[in-house]
């Protein structure tokens, strides 16, 4: 979820990714906001409002708040607000956000090394983005940042390289994925409500998580 602008020619969209949780900490925090920042700017995103074209630009920051309140999560009013529990165990083994367009989720540690996409992943899914439905993507190059684990590549993107198509280390490595231009045409930015040039992408769910246990 986020805050978007429109200024001179240039969208911006504006994140605040806030964790807490006995994994969390400042370093992988910044990790988080760094690799989202980073991912969804790099393919220099453009945006046509009518016969006008606009640059895509997004601006994260972030705050390891360990002392955060499931009230102070329930009453949030910012829409830049997301809200990430992070824990070594998750059910699953998986990380996760609350639905799409959503501010809320939870992350296993295991899965935020450097360059996992996992964050820059889930984010996608807070801006309303779901998994292509095709998963078979042999011939069509660098996975984009929507495609999940399991996902059909191109030999050069799997887990292992001299594996079958489907078979164990087969399949899509994450860290192989990239926000492509495809990806912020897919946000439908114009279609957002604008008042005074600004606009929300996302929903509420304001949920603070439990901590899961074996």
């Amino acid at each position: 979820m986020g805050s978007v602008e429109l200024i001179n020619q240039e969208l911006t969209i504006q994140s605040h990714i806030i964790t807490y949780g006995d994994a969390a900490d400042e370093v992988i925090t910044e990790l988080i906001r760094e690799e989202i920042e980073t991912m969804w700017n790099e393919p220099k995103g453009t945006v046509a409002f009518g016969e006008l074209l606009f640059n895509v630009r997004f601006q994260i920051t972030s705050s390891f708040q360990p002392s955060i309140t499931d009230i102070e999560i329930y009453q949030n009013l910012n829409p830049r607000n997301n809200y990430f529990r992070i824990e070594e165990f998750a059910y699953g083994n998986i990380s996760f956000v609350d639905g799409l367009g959503c501010n809320s989720g939870y992350f296993k540690l295991e899965n935020l090394y450097k360059g996992s996409t996992t964050a820059a992943h889930e984010y996608g899914h807070t801006l309303g983005l779901e998994h292509p439905e095709d998963l078979d993507i042999r011939g069509f190059g660098v996975p984009g940042i929507m495609y999940p684990r399991g996902t059909l590549v191109d030999p050069i993107y799997q887990y292992e390289a001299d594996k079958a198509a489907g078979t164990k280390g087969g399949t899509m490595h994450p860290m192989y994925r990239r926000v492509h231009q495809q990806d912020i045409e897919l946000l439908k930015l114009p279609q957002l409500h604008f008042e005074n040039n600004t606009a929300i992408i996302g929903e509420f769910t304001n949920i603070w998580h439990e901590a899961q246990h074996p």
